[in-house]
């Protein structure tokens, strides 16, 4: 099986997270702040993913460490979890409607981390979230799971759709590029050998 069960404790966060990338969709998410929590649902159930979270944060301040060391953890945990990606698709795109807005989101978890951000958020602020952070959480992600993520904003004007979408639509593409490829089982996607 594909799981990572991670501890990570700082003086800002106390972080455990368990993950299993070839779940059904099950999230139990605790984060501090009910609009992450929802998020990370969304992000969990369209990818297919089960996922177990609890993040204890400096939420007194606001929530920058916490949303920027769960994306850390996450990270760290889909490393874990695909080990050497022997068998991986390694690439997932996925362009996601939601109402007005369109999302474009790919992927490719290919050892390198980069973070294309083409998003313009109207609102400052959603719930008890500001909104800034969702990119400091995927700019987390990708850093620490070795991954080129691009999110594009194709069209929208209401923050909370564009964020819900970005999350759906991540969701969907990871789930693309840790998907087993049958042809090629046993095999490191690259002509490299190595990811």
């Amino acid at each position: 099986m594909r799981t990572a069960k991670l501890l990570r404790t700082t003086a800002e966060t106390d972080i455990t997270l368990y993950l299993n990338l070839d779940g059904s969709g099950k999230a139990d998410i605790a984060t501090g702040s009910g609009f992450l929590d929802h998020m990370l649902t969304l992000l969990t159930r369209h990818g297919d993913f089960d996922m177990k979270l609890r993040c204890q944060g400096d939420t007194c301040v606001d929530y920058h460490h916490s949303a920027e060391d769960i994306g850390i953890t996450l990270g760290r945990a889909f490393a874990e979890a695909l080990g050497e990606k022997r068998g991986i698709q390694r690439y997932g795109q996925f362009l996601l409607p939601m109402d007005e807005t369109l999302v474009l989101c790919a992927c490719d978890l290919s050892g390198r981390d980069y973070l294309g951000w083409a998003v313009e958020l109207p609102s400052m602020t959603v719930g008890d979230f500001d909104t800034e952070l969702a990119r400091e959480f995927w700019l987390g992600f990708v850093r620490n799971c070795q991954a080129t993520v691009h999110i594009r904003q194709m069209a929208g004007e209401n923050t909370h759709h564009i964020l819900e979408a970005i999350f759906k639509g991540m969701g969907r593409t990871l789930k693309m590029a840790v998907a087993m490829d049958e042809k090629h089982l046993g095999e490191i996607p690259s002509t490299k050998g190595v990811l």
